[in-house]
């Protein structure tokens, strides 16, 4: 009986309104024609196939799905050990250094990388050009091998930390005991952290994963819209950004719907997948 309110919200919340997206995925649902939409079965599933658009968005979200959440959650998990094992006297400033980023809204985030990132005024060339490699200056959010990847490298700097945290509180779990023992049996600091720290947090590290998962889908619409546009000519366009363009630009509501369901279950199948891949590596 405990759980029931928690059930009942979480039924409202999240169950209910994925059911309401299958069930408009597959009518005609418009911005004209959106109480009374007629239904149409696979229709929208089917145009997704021939439509270049999606698949160019699908193409990115799996690149950025299969890079930014691996990413997110090593960096945390360094950040996390180098904390807690270094002995550094200024522990709590790098902790509130490191987690800053994460209570930053992902709007502002945008912006700053934006700046970080712009062609003529950004500190990124501009630190290339004062180190001697000006060669290397580009429009970074304005061509297409990069846009994409300016995403991942902002969502990464503000997530990072945040799960540092959450690692860090596992960490600290561990016995001193077992790491003093490994020190004086001649462990390095690599050998401690693939050796003693993962085994030990490993379903808290299969948990950041799933969150490093839906954090790069719910974040990679935010920096798509604030720093690329999902341009150029969509190199960095994602299912939900799409999903966006289709539904509130277009109108297409039941497309729109369509897109949303394949997206949630694109993330139920990784988030899935990550959490028995990581279950299975530290047993």
């Amino acid at each position: 009986m405990c759980t029931m309110p928690a059930l009942i919200l979480t039924a409202y919340f999240l169950i209910w309104p994925a059911i309401q997206v299958f069930r408009l995925s597959l009518t005609s649902a418009s911005m004209l024609g959106f109480l009374d939409p007629d239904f149409v079965g696979l229709r929208n599933y089917e145009h997704m196939l021939g439509d270049r658009r999606f698949i160019q968005a699908l193409q990115n979200t799996i690149k950025l799905l299969m890079v930014a959440p691996a990413a997110t959650v090593f960096i945390a998990l360094f950040l996390a050990f180098t904390v807690t094992q270094a002995k550094l006297k200024e522990r709590s400033i790098y902790r509130t250094v490191f987690f800053f980023p994460a209570i930053v809204s992902m709007v502002v985030i945008g912006i700053i990388w934006s700046w970080v990132f712009h062609p003529n005024l950004g500190i990124l060339n501009s630190m290339l050009e004062a180190i001697g490699l000006g060669a290397w200056a580009q429009p970074w959010v304005g061509q297409s091998n990069t846009a994409l990847w300016t995403i991942a490298v902002a969502y990464i700097w503000q997530s990072a930390g945040y799960f540092m945290v959450m690692h860090i509180a596992a960490i600290d779990g561990i016995s001193t005991e077992i790491y003093e023992a490994a020190t004086i049996d001649g462990a390095g600091p690599a050998r401690k952290l693939f050796g003693i720290t993962l085994p030990l947090i490993k379903d808290i590290v299969g948990i950041t994963f799933v969150f490093a998962i839906s954090g790069t889908l719910n974040g990679s619409f935010v920096l798509a819209s604030v720093m690329t546009g999902g341009g150029p000519n969509g190199a960095s366009t994602v299912l939900l950004y799409y999903v966006y363009r289709q539904g509130w630009e277009n109108g297409n509501f039941g497309y729109a719907m369509a897109i949303a369901a394949v997206t949630l279950l694109l993330a139920i199948g990784l988030s899935v997948t990550g959490r028995v891949l990581s279950t299975r590596q530290g047993r």
